[in-house]
């Protein structure tokens, strides 16, 4: 499926610009579709629409929560998340950096055929998705939700065509660019179009959560979707006040950066706290999530264990740099106390939310005239403990920055480095039984290695703004 059109837009692309045309989405469900189609979701589901609330964090590793093995910072209520719902050990980013992860997120695309591939920054903004684009705000505003998105965007900036607005979201509130959330104190916040006067003097996250909680308080009554991308842990290490780390003998950064965590935790406690005085708790679906991996500055990542058992931080295509925690609970439905080692990627959270409103799934439309189906997978009979959940042939990563690219195939894992020169260097894993990605094993499965490569050449499309192979 995900190379069915393969030679024709590659070729296509190559001898044209990757214009906002090449990239636009089209949805299939018109109005009356998605009524008869969300009254077929309600009779699977047996209740109403339900809720959704997806937490994302920022720069949160592997094992940065106790669920997933910390030791040192809390996070009760992220723990109590996963011991109420279900908990994914093998969840994957859509890349390793902010803006591109958030566009695989979004668009169901991974980074070999999505618009954004790494942060690029123009005028202090980042490069804006493109006219047309489909996302999964859109896929639940025709379906009669009101959406929100509250945090960091990254996608666009004002008066662009990738504002939150224009992607689905017909409410904002926080940083539309990636350099203003680098500091927790900023000069003002966007609250839709709107820039809102902060002066330096307010701590942004706690902002964040009190417009959250008046988001559901005002739509409690309806469906909605509300995304929040926070900002806790990237850097700066900015927090108000230490808790119960201030008499610790830790470094200052060590006892910042466990303060922001637990600050985050203590404020999704307060989202559940709400959804449970307006009973709509069990009619709303939690997820928990980071965009990628740990930042590790300032010795927090060793310090922390920021990464658990992988290799690899933020920036890596390396375990570490990609695998994420994921937790969702939705009582009723989701079974408490699971754990599950199905394989599932940011790409996957549009079709599985198209699965969920019983809609079908918005297809790319190249600007040669073809479509192509979301590269992701459903993961809802999974959650629900249903049979018949489809899994991936592969997953594919690229990262312009550091000229790499990377596939996991069931246990198999290939990390391709200098993929820009004629003569790139594979390394070859199996996570069976080396999940740490320690030795090296491509010398001994050179036929591995070479199905891996291919797989890595066809799922890469030209994008004039991120070129990274040889050639291009």
């Amino acid at each position: 499926m995900q190379s069915q059109h393969k030679v024709t837009r590659r070729n296509f692309l190559k001898s044209c610009s990757f214009a906002a045309g090449a990239f636009a989405l089209t949805s299939s469900a018109v109005n009356g579709q998605v009524q008869i189609a969300n009254s077929n979701a309600k009779v699977r589901l047996g209740r109403k629409l339900p809720n959704v609330i997806h937490i994302l964090a920022d720069d949160l590793g592997y094992g940065d929560l106790g669920c997933y093995g910390q030791k040192k910072i809390k996070t009760p209520n992220i723990d109590k998340l996963a011991a109420e719902g279900m908990k994914f050990t093998q969840h994957y980013a859509g890349n390793t950096v902010c803006a591109p992860s958030r566009c695989v997120l979004l668009t169901g695309l991974h980074s070999g055929h999505s618009f954004i591939r790494d942060n690029y920054e123009i005028n202090g903004y980042q490069l804006a998705l493109p006219a047309g684009t489909k996302t999964v705000g859109h896929l639940f505003q025709d379906a009669g939700y009101k959406t929100c998105c509250i945090g960091k965007w990254g996608l666009g900036g004002p008066d662009s065509t990738g504002t939150p607005a224009k992607m689905g979201f017909q409410h904002f509130f926080g940083y539309l660019g990636q350099v203003q959330a680098h500091s927790y104190y900023p000069d003002h916040l966007w609250r839709n179009s709107d820039q809102i006067p902060l002066g330096g003097t307010v701590y942004s996250h706690d902002l964040m959560t009190k417009e959250a909680l008046w988001f559901i308080n005002k739509y409690k009554d309806q469906p909605f979707f509300l995304h929040i991308p926070y900002t806790i842990p990237h850097t700066k290490f900015q927090v108000p006040e230490l808790g119960e780390y201030a008499n610790t003998d830790w470094a200052s950064d060590h006892k910042i950066q466990a303060a922001m965590i637990s600050r985050m935790d203590r404020d999704i406690g307060t989202i559940m706290e709400l959804l449970k005085k307006q009973n709509i708790d069990n009619d709303t679906i939690v997820i928990f999530t980071s965009d990628n991996g740990p930042h590790a500055q300032s010795g927090t990542g060793t310090f922390f264990d920021a990464n658990g058992p992988l290799r690899g931080i933020k920036r890596d295509l390396y375990e570490g740099g990609i695998r994420d925690p994921f937790v969702i609970r939705w009582p009723g439905k989701v079974k408490p106390g699971v754990t599950t080692d199905h394989i599932s990627t940011f790409w996957d959270f549009l079709p599985t939310c198209a699965d969920l409103l019983g809609v079908k799934c918005p297809k790319v439309k190249w600007s040669d005239g073809t479509e192509q189906d979301t590269d992701g997978i459903s993961y809802l009979p999974t959650i629900l403990g249903k049979s018949g959940q489809k899994q991936h042939e592969y997953l594919y990563w690229e990262f312009k920055a550091r000229k790499t690219q990377a596939v996991r195939q069931g246990k198999w894992k290939l990390v391709r480095k200098s993929v820009n020169t004629e003569n790139p260097i594979s390394e070859l894993y199996d996570l069976d039984a080396d999940l740490g990605e320690s030795n090296n094993i491509a010398s001994a499965n050179p036929a591995k290695v070479a199905e891996l490569e291919q797989i890595a050449s066809n799922a890469h499309i030209l994008n004039p703004y991120f070129k990274i192979l040889y050639g291009e």
